[in-house]
């Protein structure tokens, strides 16, 4: 790849900035092809994953940070372009009034069903219509925290790369495969493979969560936030479990929900 270049925005009116501020907006991310992810971390975590933006916005204040040096220079490397600019411009970008010194624009990944490894990790995430941004994106960091495969989203669920859920990945939103797919596309291609789908779920025949063994790839299924999943969802799985509720809450939050299934795979695996 060519070497990329650096240059200086300094107006809010330049057409970059107009034309890369409408990221925030799902339309304009589609039809770009694009998203926007903000903060150094996050930018690192990227670069460690081997994933590079094509723009790299850097305010003054952040340049001389040792991680932001070597992202300047992977960045050009990798054929990118590097633009100083003043924090009043990332936080046009961003949409916040503190904005951090580093915002990235990466080109978002088209990952369906078809090119995943199931046999990659012994884990992986499914979500059915997750609504919220911070839900999906706390559900990556759990993928990541496991070693899971990646997340799957069926139906209409929320933008992953929405600027909230890339914010609330932590990073994770580039380390961990992410594909966005139907429930009649999903469960097909689970079938054609080894996966033990295992849904969280009460009902007549739901089991503690902690009385089942796992098997890999275990794919655990978290449903819609209010509404959990449908009925027939569930009863496609191997397995429907679910966890105790000692108070008068009668769910969890479907990310710690996700979490709690997922350390709990993991746990069945490792070392005694």
């Amino acid at each position: 790849m060519a070497t990329g270049r650096r240059s200086r925005i300094e107006s809010l009116s330049n057409p970059l900035v107009k034309r890369m501020r409408l990221l925030r907006e799902k339309r304009h991310r589609r039809a770009e092809g694009l998203f926007l992810a903000e903060g150094l971390r996050i930018a690192t975590e990227a670069r460690e994953a081997g994933v590079l933006p094509q723009w790299l916005f850097l305010a003054n204040e952040g340049a001389g940070h040792p991680l932001a040096q070597t992202l300047v220079e992977a960045t050009l490397a990798g054929g990118g372009e590097v633009i100083d600019t003043a924090p009043a411009i990332l936080s046009k970008l961003s949409g916040k009034d503190n904005a951090q010194t580093i915002v990235g624009i990466y080109a978002e990944p088209k990952t369906a069903l078809a090119d995943l490894d199931r046999s990659a990790a012994p884990i992986w995430l499914v979500a059915e219509r997750l609504r919220d941004p911070g839900n999906l994106g706390t559900m990556l960091r759990t993928g990541d925290a496991v070693g899971a495969g990646g997340l799957i989203l069926l139906d209409e669920s929320t933008d992953p790369y929405a600027v909230e859920a890339v914010r609330a990945s932590m990073g994770a939103i580039f380390t961990q495969r992410l594909v966005q797919a139907r429930w009649e596309e999903f469960l097909p291609w689970l079938r054609s493979g080894p996966g033990q789908l295992v849904a969280t779920w009460l009902g007549d025949d739901t089991r503690d969560y902690q009385a089942v063994r796992y098997a890999a790839p275990t794919f655990i299924l978290i449903g819609n936030e209010s509404q959990g999943m449908p009925e027939a969802y569930a009863a496609a799985a191997d397995v429907r479990v679910k966890m105790p509720m000692m108070g008068k809450a009668d769910s969890l939050n479907a990310a710690v929900a996700a979490a709690v299934m997922a350390y709990e795979v993991l746990n069945q695996r490792r070392p005694s």
